[in-house]
């Protein structure tokens, strides 16, 4: 069924979905409640296709799969497809998002890959004992303190979390083998976190191309093409830089999530 009316004239409409920023961390990260209106709202404005615009260095694995599950069913419901374009970096969960796309385009320099899981933390027991501060701690169930960074690891405690972020690794490899099959470079390892440039991952089968939404739009549907955005509105406060101290530690959980790529 066409979606256009017979007396309008034919410009082709690309609705472009903005994902940028680490996923579910912190106020400005990117979640399913932050995204679905956004999503919602593109894939309604009946467009001929729907662009995924991604800068993020991931974060939240669950909010990762509720994000691209959604994109899933909304481009399955409306018949709609989708094109992710990769800017600075899609890695961990940003590579889940690129990976609901149809197809996934990036720039030559892009970061790209790491498909992984990470748990990172740090160890005071040393610091507070030299400052003479006894943790106090009381639970009614074993595991209740698991990894306490106030207490020395317990060895059960690792095995116990190495085997919670092996599970959720084997569901990052099940989406990425799922979404991409067999355009995958045969026998190569992708799949220990490690990253790569936009061009060495089109060699790998992580991206299908090399380019950039605008021109690859145009490409597609005539220069003529309209193209409409959608992204996550930022407060009074954020716009006048009026932070609060919460803030501030979001900004650095930010820029650390994406020095991780060297950006």
């Amino acid at each position: 069924m066409s979606r256009r009316l017979p007396f309008l004239p034919d410009i082709p409409k690309v609705c472009v979905v903005q994902l940028q920023g680490p996923i579910g961390i912190g106020p400005r990260g990117l979640s399913d409640a932050t995204v679905a209106p956004l999503l919602e709202k593109a894939f309604r404005a009946k467009p001929d296709a729907v662009a995924l615009q991604i800068s993020s260095p991931g974060g939240s694995p669950v909010q990762s799969s509720l994000i691209g599950g959604r994109i899933r069913r909304l481009a399955d419901e409306r018949k709609v497809p989708v094109v992710a374009f990769v800017e600075d970096v899609a890695a961990s969960g940003g590579y889940w998002l690129a990976a609901a796309a149809d197809e996934i385009y990036a720039d030559a320099s892009s970061v790209v890959g790491s498909i992984g899981v990470i748990s990172a933390g740090f160890g005071a027991q040393e610091f507070i004992a030299r400052h003479g501060i006894e943790r106090r701690i009381h639970t009614s169930g074993r595991s209740k303190s698991f990894l306490d960074p106030f207490r020395p690891e317990k060895p059960e405690d690792v095995e116990r979390l190495e085997r919670l972020l092996e599970e959720i690794h084997e569901h990052f490899v099940a989406h990425v083998t799922s979404r991409r099959g067999a355009k995958l470079a045969e026998g190569a390892d992708l799949f220990t976190g490690e990253f790569w440039t936009g061009a060495r991952a089109k060699e790998l089968g992580l991206v299908d191309g090399i380019g950039h939404l605008v021109p690859e739009m145009k490409r597609r549907f005539g220069p003529k093409t309209k193209f409409r955005k959608f992204g996550q509105k930022r407060s009074l406060f954020q716009r006048l830089g009026a932070h609060a101290v919460s803030g501030v530690f979001a900004e650095l959980d930010e820029r650390a999530a994406y020095a991780r790529f060297g950006l």
